[in-house]
Order: C-alpha cells, then structure tokens, then sequence
C-alpha cells in the first residue's frame, strides 16, 4: 500500500530532526559510557527515565499525530517520543540514526491462549479467566510451530526504506531473547491457582513448568535456525531497563550471516513470584529460565519481583550481567549482594512523581539515599513505574535533572 505523500513528508521531516541530533557527538560518548557501564566499569551511576502507560498519552497525547495511515502514524509516534524525550529528558538515552522494522513471524503459540477480559478503561488492569483448569490440561501445551515470512518482512522492510532510508538506517529489530515461563502461565492458570497448585500438586506445577519452558526453546531454536535473530549489542533496550550497548558480544565464532543466542542479550523475569520464598523462586522459576538463559552470551533478570533477598539464586544463573533492584526491594542488602559484580539496576520507587502533589526534595531524598548505600555498586537508576504524571509532564523532567545532577556528584 502506498504511503501518502503527505504522511511520507512530515515522517522524514522528523527523521531528518532526529538524524540531526544522532550525529552530535554527546550520542557516542554515552555510546561508550554504555560499553564501560555494561563491562562493570564504573563511568557514574546512569540515568534512564522510560515514560510508561498513560505518562505518555499526557505529556503526548495521540490527537497531536498528523499523518492519516496507521503504519505511517506508528512511526510518527516512535519519532515524536524520540525527540521529545532529547528535548525533556536529558538522560543517558542515546539517539541514533536508525530505524527498526519487525520481521513477519507465524507464531501457532503453545495450543493453548489467555482469556482476557480487559476494562472499559484503557490503562486498566485485565483479568485472566482460567484456561488450565484441571491436571489433564497441560496436554494442551503444545510446542509451537514458528515461520518467518520473509516475503513480507522483505516488503515491511521496503516500506520502511521508501520513507526513510535517504535519512535513517533501516535495521530489523531483534526478537526471541526473552522469557517469561512462569508469568506466562499464570494467565492460563490463574495467579491464586497457581499458588495453591506450588503446595498442593508441585509434581504436576514441575510438569507444567518443563513444557512451557521447552516450548520457549522450541520456538528459539526456529527463530535460530530460520536466521531470523539480530544482534542486540547496541542502542538496545535490554532487561528491564538498561542499554545493551558492548563490545563482549558476540561471543567468538560469530559468523554475521548468522546471529545465535550466544551472541545476544537474554532476558527473563518471573514478576508474579514477588512475594514467594527464595527456594519456591529458586525451584519454580530460575531452575527452568536457566534453560534458556544458558543459551544467550550476557543475561539480565528481574524486573518489579524484589530480589534483594534471592540473590543467591539469582547469581546461579549463568553470564548473568544485569539484576533488576525494583522499587520493594531493601537497597542496601541488594548491593551487599551484587557488591561490583553485577550490575545493580535499581528502580527507585515513582511515588514522588505519581503522587498528588509534586515533591522534588522528596525525589532528591530517595536518590540520595539510594545512591549513598550503593557506592560500591556498578549503579544504573531506571524510573520504570511512573505510569502518571498528573498531567504535569515536568515532574519527570525535573526528576531526570535531579538523577542526572547527583549522578555526577556519585561519579
């Protein structure tokens, strides 16, 4: 389908603004703070804010898109975030001269799909009506069977190119490198279920658990053996917060004809066990995320599970780089944990910010205290949970000027 003339121009006036700013060199200097920062060097505590849920719809509300065709508009909004954010939130993000398009893939799932039921309210919560509701269900976890439609990723990349490849760099964007085995199930089973099912019928929880996970190493095997993984060892998002910019990956052997998990990034995250103990942790989740974790060359784990007191386990798993430190956790037993060995990525709590009422000294207080108990950590700050900002959009920027200004004084 043709691109409107005029979606075509306001796209690559945009690009050409973000192009502008990719070339200055402060984007190559936080390029390398990343690679020191990610190789356990500590360059400063860095400094991310990642604007989430309705943050985005008040700081840029999508009445304000001026292209028609919904492809063009989706990346309208993907530009406009980007120099909104250099504008705003001059944090540690680099902007680059690139632009993503997603490979076609059939996915035929695991037999078996999440009833949702979703509220009136757009950035309200779901309910996951159960679909494994007695033992004999688990039959129904089937191994996907997973293609890549390379005709259509071949024409998804075309069209990117068409309206952008005079300006930006036209890359496919990675997939395959995350896992979320128990998560995942808990909206086929239901969370309560799911607890009771950890006393009452372990053996069976186990059987559950080893299908889903060997589904996930299905469907990454045929990722890898279609060749459809990409690197991401650059301005990637890994984890749940952090860049993957590094120069440890790809691992040796690397043929650029064909990328393997090794020479990736792997992410997993069990959110849904925030409040179990560590051996349940231990033996529910990480036992089967390593499976896959195993596979991929630096990994990254958690994301809002407190994990300040599983990090016995958690550092079991193997290349593990990144632990998610969020926002429940008791800061200083987490980097008496992670000491210099990992990277702490802490995820101060947004309250200061969601909060009825604005409080930067408040926001200063938690940095600071967080910052004075983490001194011999490798520290990365990542506001990931300001899902509001009160239709005052400059409370995340002052929070961002306040996280940038003591993380130089923590330098």
């Amino acid at each position: 389908m043709p691109v409107p003339k005029k979606d075509k121009t306001i796209l690559q006036d945009l690009a050409r603004k973000v192009a502008e700013i990719a070339s200055l060199p402060v984007q190559e200097e936080k390029a390398e703070m990343w690679r020191r920062h990610n190789r356990l060097e500590r360059v400063k505590p860095m400094v991310l804010f990642i604007m989430v849920g309705a943050s985005w719809e008040e700081a840029l509300p999508h009445q304000k898109l001026e292209t028609s065709d919904d492809f063009c508009r989706g990346h309208e909004i993907d530009l406009r975030r980007r120099l909104y954010q250099w504008e705003h939130l001059r944090d540690d993000r680099v902007v680059s001269a690139s632009i993503g398009y997603r490979p076609v893939i059939h996915d035929t799932g695991m037999g078996v799909g999440a009833n949702v039921v979703r509220p009136d309210c757009r950035f309200g919560s779901a309910h996951f009506e159960p679909v494994i509701k007695t033992e004999s269900d688990i039959d129904k976890i089937q191994m996907p069977q997973v293609t890549v439609d390379w005709e259509a990723t071949e024409r998804n990349a075309q069209r990117v190119a068409d309206i952008f490849g005079d300006i930006l760099t036209v890359e496919r964007s990675p997939v395959g490198s995350v896992i979320t085995v128990m998560d995942t199930f808990c909206t086929l089973r239901g969370i309560q279920q799911m607890l009771l099912d950890i006393h009452d019928r372990p053996d069976w929880l186990h059987q559950a658990m080893d299908r889903m996970t060997e589904g996930c190493l299905s469907r990454l095997d045929a990722l890898e053996e279609q060749n459809s993984l990409v690197l991401n060892n650059g301005n990637h998002s890994v984890g749940s917060g952090g860049y993957g910019f590094t120069d440890e990956l790809p691992r040796a052997g690397f043929d650029s004809r064909h990328v393997r998990p090794r020479d990736m990034w792997g992410f997993a995250t069990t959110q849904i066990f925030s409040g179990v103990s560590p051996g349940v942790h231990d033996d529910f989740a990480i036992q089967y995320e390593k499976r896959f974790l195993e596979r991929f060359g630096l990994n990254c784990y958690g994301c809002c599970e407190p994990l300040d007191k599983k990090l016995d386990e958690v550092k079991t798993i193997p290349n593990l780089r990144r632990v998610s430190m969020s926002p429940w956790v008791d800061v200083a037993e987490g980097a008496a944990g992670l000491e210099d060995k990992y990277i702490f990525s802490w995820k101060p709590h947004p309250a200061p910010i969601v909060a009825e009422t604005w409080d930067p000294d408040a926001a200063r207080t938690q940095l600071i205290d967080g910052l004075e108990k983490t001194r011999g950590c490798v520290i990365e700050m990542i506001m990931n949970g300001a899902d509001t900002c009160r239709n005052e959009p400059h409370r995340m920027w002052e929070w961002t000027s306040i996280a940038m200004e003591l993380a130089e004084q923590f330098a």
